[in-house]
């Protein structure tokens, strides 16, 4: 299967501090990777290098080959703005914006010229689990919602601009095993129309939701195979160690 974001020998700093280094990896259209590995691995600057929001970093650097559908990111002519709709990016603290449940999903659409924001909203809502919890009150503030619905609205909102690409950096760090539940039911769902690549510091949620895993460690990813080998028999002893939970 042709992937649809490739990274050949890509390596990124800031200022004259490595992040990335030497990274190859090949993400397939509808799995979900998973993305491990201790603080300071790499990972979101490999996942923020995918939608060039590292680029409003002036120390931002990189060199390689990253692509998304056969188009080279930073050595091709890209409109960001429309690259980062097909990328959505969902973050580990929710960012509800000012203004109503309807009014954080209908920005988005309404600004690129769509139509059909209430079918949407519904569509949207459901997708991310939440539709029947705020069904009735969608003229509410944002912020009257708890954490974990913040966080579910949040994918919505993303989910309104239908991107191909779906970029989580650790979406449930801060939140309870049940709306940490419903985010990774919702994802099994989602994988059907789009690629979810999950950042997270929490091993069990790569084991439970990814149909593959990447390890990462200082910034060079250490391997990537399918979950179930990675955590039963992974080729590097760092690997075991850190899964087994002998460092982190």
């Amino acid at each position: 299967m042709t992937p649809i974001l490739e990274l050949k020998d890509f390596s990124a700093r800031y200022g004259g501090q490595p992040a990335l280094q030497g990274v190859t990896l090949d993400v397939t259209p509808n799995e979900i990777l998973g993305v491990i590995g201790p603080a300071g691995g790499g990972k979101s600057t490999m996942l923020r290098s995918l939608n060039r929001m590292n680029d409003l970093n002036p120390a931002f650097h990189c060199e390689g080959v990253l692509s998304f559908r056969g188009i080279d990111l930073y050595r091709e002519r890209v409109d960001v703005a429309v690259l980062r709709r097909k990328l959505g990016m969902v973050f580990a603290v929710p960012v509800p914006l000012p203004g109503s449940i309807r009014q954080n999903l209908a920005l988005g659409p309404r600004l690129h010229g769509r139509r059909d924001i209430d079918d949407r909203v519904e569509k949207c809502l459901k997708a991310a689990y939440l539709w029947d919890e705020v069904k009735d009150r969608l003229d509410l503030a944002a912020f009257s919602l708890s954490g974990g619905q913040q966080q579910r609205l949040c994918l919505a909102r993303t989910l309104m601009l239908e991107p191909e690409v779906l970029l989580l950096d650790e979406p449930c760090s801060g939140l309870d095993p049940i709306s940490t539940a419903k985010i990774e039911e919702a994802l099994q769902e989602l994988k059907k129309d789009m690629t979810v690549i999950l950042v997270t510091n929490n091993v069990m949620q790569a084991s439970r939701c990814a149909d593959r895993t990447a390890f990462f460690l200082q910034g060079r990813l250490v391997e990537c195979a399918p979950t179930r080998q990675i955590f039963v028999t992974p080729r590097e002893k760092v690997t075991h160690d850190y899964i087994s939970g002998r460092f982190g």
